[in-house]
């Protein structure tokens, strides 16, 4: 079996965080997430929670490199909506840290993509997208 043939999709994005409890309760709280799983592994200094919505699934994480800041974050996480304009208004009214002050569309797919992108609790930045 080849590699091409093994690799079947996206498993999990991890992103590392400082802070868990305050990383869960965004995803969850404001995104709407379920954390399916959350494990405290002290003989490896790792806290990870799984968090799933639809057929995304995210692993935070917090270790010494993740309190750090080592390279290797992911730059962003792009999550799909079915009304961009509505998950705008939402994540402002959420308190969100805006990193876009309006949506934006570029001639990506078929018909373009709006987007915006907000910073999630551990300066992580989230991408909401829009197919056209």
């Amino acid at each position: 079996m080849t590699i091409q043939e093994n690799v079947m999709g996206l498993q999990h994005l991890g992103i590392p965080t400082v802070d868990m409890a305050k990383s869960i309760a965004w995803y969850t709280e404001v995104l709407g997430f379920e954390n399916i799983e959350e494990k405290n592994l002290e003989t490896e200094n790792l806290h990870a929670a799984f968090l799933k919505k639809g057929n995304l699934v995210l692993e935070l994480y917090t270790n010494e490199e993740a309190a750090q800041k080592v390279h290797g974050h992911i730059d962003h996480l792009a999550l799909d909506v079915k009304d961009i304009q509505a998950a705008f208004e939402e994540m402002k009214k959420a308190g969100c840290k805006m990193l876009d002050t309006e949506i934006h569309t570029l001639p990506f797919f078929e018909n373009g993509v709006s987007y915006f992108t907000v910073l999630g609790p551990s300066g992580e930045k989230v991408e909401f997208n829009q197919f056209l």
